[in-house]
């Protein structure tokens, strides 16, 4: 798989794994707090996803953004169930997240793209 996300996601990993050298136990923490996080209880990983993509299209995060689409792809998120989170996104941060929802669509169907069996 060849695209910006995913060359977004595997230049954050090569980093995370240099920090994670340099200071275990905090990259370790971090890890085990998203861990805890995803873990399905009365919210399912695709909801959870959809509100950590949405989180990051507020915060405006590239990073995360690339993240959290691929895990929404992987979740089994459809494109319609991104779009519709997005306008939520646009109704809370107007403008700014008018460029970052673009974004996380276009990432989303770059990672949906590159997976077999996604529905759009």
């Amino acid at each position: 798989m060849s695209g910006k996300y995913a060359e977004r996601i595997a230049d954050v990993d090569g980093y995370v794994g240099q920090l994670l050298k340099l200071v275990p136990d905090p990259v370790k923490a971090y890890g085990g707090l998203s861990k805890a996080a995803q873990t399905p209880g009365a919210l399912d990983t695709r909801t959870k996803e959809l509100i950590a993509l949405a989180i990051s299209v507020a915060t405006r995060c590239d990073g995360c953004i690339a993240y959290h689409a691929r895990n929404s792809v992987r979740a089994g998120a459809t494109r319609q169930e991104i779009a519709e989170m997005l306008a939520v996104t646009l109704q809370m941060g107007g403008g700014p997240s008018m460029v970052y929802a673009a974004d996380a669509l276009r990432a989303y169907d770059e990672f949906a793209a590159a997976t077999p069996a996604v529905k759009a």
